[in-house]
């Protein structure tokens, strides 16, 4: 048990904490993310753009009633921006008032402005500080996105959860933070990080799951429409678009309906708001050339088939 919140004692457990907060998951994820508790290890998630990588994040932070610490990772992220950097404003400040009073010599000096009363903690630093409710729940978002020498950064912080910091020191974690790190694999994340890591695959979820998601999400959805739209989404992902439509633009596209106050599927309303499930033109060109109608088809036919 960490401060605060305890966490679940079996994966029965993990998946009940994670339906309180509203997440559907399947017992490979939720056994996953049970073992990553019990041996404090990262737990790396990838998956394509939608499926839920980020939410876990959220929801374990508020169900575990823990911070969430976010990290959003992007070319060109440096240790400035993820880990710390001195606040230069104040440091001037003190410089000067010090050569004005006269009260220090210059060694005394730096070692005071190099302290930690001068650090800015981003998150992985902020991540390794001690907090009321317990450790946190750092998110490191998106790690395809950042250069590799980032990675090579990490390294430390995941091994040994501890930092150094040239001026002061190194700074080590009392207890680690419960860490996800997610990746959409638009490049390969390097093995020594991953060694690191527990692994886990967030694939798209079947027809029942994805059922049992929007109805939690969109709870007032007429259940005929709940199931045309996800009967629809699930034809849609077998399509070769660039990019296929994940579970959150599922749920959009049912609460989009929902407000237009559609009770089923017909081809105008489908054409009117492609925009909602697919994100680039040609793959919506490449829908409304035949396609949606042949899916259309399908769902009806399944829809009657259920019916009888």
């Amino acid at each position: 048990m960490m401060d605060g919140v305890a966490i679940p004692d079996s994966v029965d457990e993990t998946l009940a904490l994670l339906s309180g907060g509203d997440y559907v998951a399947d017992r490979n994820l939720a056994t996953s993310l049970f073992i990553a508790f019990r041996l404090n290890r990262p737990l790396f998630l990838e998956g394509e753009a939608g499926v839920g990588k980020t939410a876990l994040a959220s929801v374990l932070a508020e169900r575990l009633g823990r911070s969430l610490l976010r990290l959003q990772c992007y070319e060109g992220l440096d240790v400035s921006s993820a880990v710390y950097e001195w606040n230069y404003a104040r440091q001037m400040i003190e410089i000067r008032l010090s050569e004005a009073m006269g009260d220090r010599d210059r060694q005394t000096l730096a070692g005071d402005i190099f302290s930690e009363r001068f650090l800015i903690s981003r998150p992985l630093l902020e991540a390794l500080r001690p907090h009321d409710e317990g450790p946190p729940v750092l998110l490191i978002d998106e790690l395809d996105r950042a250069d590799e020498p980032f990675e090579a950064f990490l390294l430390e912080v995941l091994a040994d959860y501890q930092i150094t910091i040239p001026e002061i020191g190194t700074i080590r974690a009392a207890e680690p933070p419960i860490v996800l790190i997610t990746s959409n694999r638009t490049r390969e994340i390097h093995d020594a990080l991953k060694r690191r890591c527990l692994y886990h695959w967030i694939d798209y979820p079947d027809a029942q799951r994805e059922r049992d998601i929007l109805r939690v999400r969109v709870p007032d959805a007429d259940p005929r429409l709940t199931h045309e739209v996800v009967a629809f989404v699930q034809q849609l992902r077998e399509v070769d678009f660039f990019k296929s439509p994940g579970v959150a633009e599922s749920i959009d596209w049912l609460r989009a309906l929902s407000t237009l106050s559609q009770e089923s599927l017909d081809p105008a309303i489908v054409d009117q708001t492609l925009g909602v499930l697919l994100k680039y033109q040609d793959d919506i060109d490449k829908a409304r050339g035949g396609e949606t109608q042949r899916i259309l088809a399908d769902v009806g036919a399944g829809m009657t088939a259920v019916a009888e």
